[in-house]
């Protein structure tokens, strides 16, 4: 597989109710270096609702702007609806909810 199928692959493995950093992500796929790389393989998804992309957040646990798939709205809209709480401010808890896989 090349870099964008580990990065989809490892997405796919966060449980529903979860988030991990782009950085987890990157050191996930063995590229601890790449965090960057892991957005730009994000943002070229090729299967939105099954590369669950929104579960993905910045490792201060706020949400992209740049959201692919419309924005950091929908994002928060998408985490909230499988039980991840989401600041006004667009931040979630990585504590209680960073999946460490």
């Amino acid at each position: 597989m090349g870099f964008f199928e580990d990065v989809y692959a490892a997405v796919k493995s966060v449980p529903r109710g979860k988030v991990v950093t782009y950085g987890w992500v990157a050191r996930a796929v063995g590229s601890p270096r790449s965090a960057r790389q892991v957005g730009w393989a994000l943002h070229s998804n090729p299967e939105p609702g099954v590369i669950p992309c929104h579960r993905v957040v910045f490792a201060d646990g706020s949400l992209t702007s740049g959201f692919a798939f419309g924005g950091r709205e929908i994002q928060k809209a998408l985490l909230e609806s499988e039980g991840v709480e989401v600041s006004e401010d667009f931040k979630t808890d990585l504590d209680k909810f960073g999946w460490r896989g």
